[in-house]
């Protein structure tokens, strides 16, 4: 089943299929390590739902609700 990164649960396992978004926005979420066939695990997600907490290759990062959208993961 494909979805973005938003969707994903907490505890939930996925991977990433592609990236949407132009240029900067796109370059940033490839620099924090999320790239095409990258397994994210979903940590946590904040109480007011911003931002998310995941884990991705070996290392935590948050990132915002906003990015995770641009994100498209298979589960």
């Amino acid at each position: 089943m494909t979805t973005n990164l938003r969707e994903v649960k907490v505890g939930q396992t996925c991977t990433v299929k592609k990236l949407h978004g132009e240029g900067a926005v796109k370059r940033r979420i490839m620099d924090m390590g999320l790239t095409k066939g990258v397994e994210v695990y979903v940590r946590k997600v904040a109480p007011l739902g911003d931002p998310m907490e995941l884990t991705v290759r070996g290392y935590e990062l948050s990132i915002r609700k906003v990015d995770a959208e641009m994100v498209e993961v298979e589960l």
